[in-house]
C-alpha cells in the first residue's frame, strides 16, 4: 500500500511541475495551438478518412518556430519589491515591483512573474491529506466540495512591464490572492517576453528572496457585552509579561518595620536622614482569556481555520486599554500570550494566530491544564472549541464551578445544523453559540 501511495506521489509532482511549466511558458494563444494539436493527433491516426494529420503538422511547425524564438531571448534585469508588511486573508493585497534593464536594447512587452517557494507537500503531508479526504470526503456525495490545496496561500497575477529604454527602470504593480494565513516565500521575479508568433514565451529569472506574513481573516463582532468584572491582580500589569512583584506605585512614606528593603527610595532617605520606601497599592482590571482549541487529527481543515479567524476576530475587537486579553493555546507546548495595558499590540497577537498549527499528537488534558491554572487570573473566559464532546464539556465544566463567567463557541462542518446538547452550559444556554462553516460571519454578528 505505502509503495502505490509513493508511486501516485511521483505521479502528482510530474503532473503539478508539468502544469506549472506549461502555465508559465504558452501565452493563452499558445495554450489553444497546444490543445489543437493533440485534437489534430488524435483525429490524424486514420488519414484515410481524416486530414487531422495536416492540420498536425502546421501546428507542430508552428510550436517549434515560437519555441526557437523563444530560447533567443538573453536579457539582463534587475529588480526591487517593495512589501507591505502584512497581508489578510480576504482582503485585496498590493505591491511594488521597480524592474531596472541592463542591457543596452529597448525592452518592451515583458510580463512579470512572481516565483514562489516550492508550495508542493512532503510525501508525509501528501499522504496524509489523501488519507484524511478517503475518510471524511464522500466522492458521489451531492453538493460536498473537495478542499483547496491548503498548502497554496496565494494565487499570483502576472503583470505588465512597461516598455524599459537602456539602462533605464520601471514600475510594476503585483497583486495577490490572499487564500490562507501563513508566510509567503517569494523566491524571486520572472520577465517573461513571448515570440513574434504570441504562442511561446522566453523567460529571465531575478532572484529576490522576501516573505511576507498573511494574517487571519477576521470577521466583524457587534458590541458583546463580555463576562467577568474587575479582579486583583497580584504583581499588577507588569507580571502579565514578567516573572517578579511590581504593584502600582502611590507615594514615598517613612519606613514601616517589615517593609522590603527592595522599596527603599534612596534618594529621598540621603535629602531627609531618614528611611524613605515606596508605597504600592494592589492593582484590580479587567482580564479575559481567549482559549483557541487546536486539537484536531485532520491536518489543515476549513474548521480549524475557521476557529483561528474567529479568535483573530475577538483578539482585534476586544478593548485591551484597560484590560488584558490573554491568548491560550497549544502547539509544540503550552503558550499564553498577553495583550492590553501597554503589554502588547493586538498586531503581536495576529502575528502568533498567522501562525497555528493543529496539534494532533498530545493529548487534550494539556489545554485543560493550561486553562484551569489560569483561571484564577481572570474575570471570565471566551472558549473557541473545534468540537462539544466529553473532554470540551469537562473544561468548561471545570471553569463553571470556579465561578468563572465563559462564552463557548463551537466551530461545526457546514451542513451540521442539529442544535447543541448544553450540558455544563445548561444555566446560560445563550452563551453556548454553534458556529456553521461558510455562516461563520451571520451567525457572530447575532451575538450579544
Amino acid at each position: 500500500m505505502n509503495f502505490t501511495y509513493k508511486l501516485l506521489y511521483r505521479i502528482y509532482r510530474v503532473f503539478s511541475w508539468a502544469r506549472y511549466w506549461v502555465g508559465r511558458r504558452f501565452t493563452r494563444a499558445g495554450l489553444v495551438v497546444l490543445g489543437s494539436v493533440f485534437v489534430a493527433a488524435v483525429l490524424g491516426l486514420d488519414p484515410e478518412n481524416s486530414v487531422g494529420y495536416q492540420g498536425f503538422t502546421l501546428l507542430i511547425g508552428l510550436l517549434l518556430v515560437a519555441v526557437l524564438f523563444g530560447f533567443r531571448f538573453k536579457a539582463a534585469f534587475a529588480a526591487e519589491r517593495l512589501l507591505p508588511r502584512f497581508g489578510t486573508v480576504g482582503q485585496p493585497f498590493t505591491y511594488r515591483v521597480a524592474v531596472r534593464n541592463l542591457t543596452g536594447e529597448h525592452q518592451d512587452g515583458l510580463a512579470l512573474l512572481e516565483n514562489l517557494k516550492d508550495i508542493r507537500p512532503t510525501f508525509a503531508q501528501w499522504k496524509a491529506l489523501q488519507l484524511d479526504d478517503q475518510k471524511h470526503v464522500r466522492p458521489f456525495r451531492v453538493g460536498q466540495r473537495r478542499r483547496q490545496n491548503p498548502f497554496r496561500l496565494a494565487n499570483l497575477k502576472e503583470a505588465a512591464v512597461p516598455p524599459l529604454p537602456p539602462k533605464q527602470s520601471g514600475e510594476v504593480r503585483v497583486e495577490l490572492t490572499l487564500l490562507r494565513r501563513g508566510v509567503v516565500h517569494l523566491d524571486g521575479v520572472t520577465l517573461a517576453r513571448p515570440d513574434p508568433l504570441g504562442l511561446f514565451r522566453a523567460l529571465q529569472k531575478v532572484a529576490l528572496p522576501q516573505s511576507v506574513l498573511i494574517l487571519p481573516k477576521r470577521y466583524f463582532l457587534p458590541p458583546i457585552a463580555l463576562p467577568g468584572m474587575m479582579k486583583y491582580q497580584q504583581g499588577g500589569v507588569a507580571l502579565a509579561s514578567n516573572v517578579g512583584q511590581s504593584d502600582e506605585f502611590v507615594a514615598l512614606r517613612e519606613y514601616r518595620r517589615g517593609d522590603p528593603m527592595k522599596h527603599i527610595h534612596w534618594r529621598s532617605w540621603a535629602k531627609t536622614g531618614k528611611p524613605i520606601v515606596k508605597e504600592f497599592e494592589d492593582e484590580f482590571f479587567v482580564r479575559h482569556a481567549l482559549v483557541l482549541d487546536t486539537f484536531t487529527d485532520r491536518p489543515q481543515t476549513d474548521e480549524f481555520e475557521e476557529a483561528v479567524s474567529v479568535a483573530a476576530s475577538f483578539a482585534c475587537t476586544v478593548l485591551t486599554q484597560e484590560s488584558l486579553l490573554d491568548l491560550l493555546f497549544v502547539g509544540t507546548q503550552a503558550y499564553c500570550f498577553t495583550v492590553g495595558r501597554g503589554l502588547a499590540h493586538a498586531d503581536q497577537m495576529l502575528e502568533i494566530l498567522a501562525s497555528v498549527q493543529p496539534c494532533g499528537a498530545q493529548p487534550f488534558t494539556l489545554l485543560d491544564d493550561l486553562v484551569v491554572n489560569h483561571a484564577s487570573t481572570v474575570s471570565g473566559c471566551i472558549c473557541v472549541l473545534l468540537s462539544w464532546d466529553n473532554a470540551r464539556q469537562r473544561l468548561v465544566e471545570k471553569l463553571k464551578a470556579l465561578r468563572l463567567p465563559v462564552l463557548v463557541l463551537v466551530i461545526r462542518p457546514a451542513g451540521k445544523t442539529e442544535p447543541l446538547e448544553p450540558g455544563p452550559m445548561r444555566d446560560a444556554p445563550e452563551r453556548l453559540v454553534a458556529l456553521e462553516v461558510g455562516k461563520i460571519e451571520q451567525q457572530l454578528a447575532r451575538l450579544k
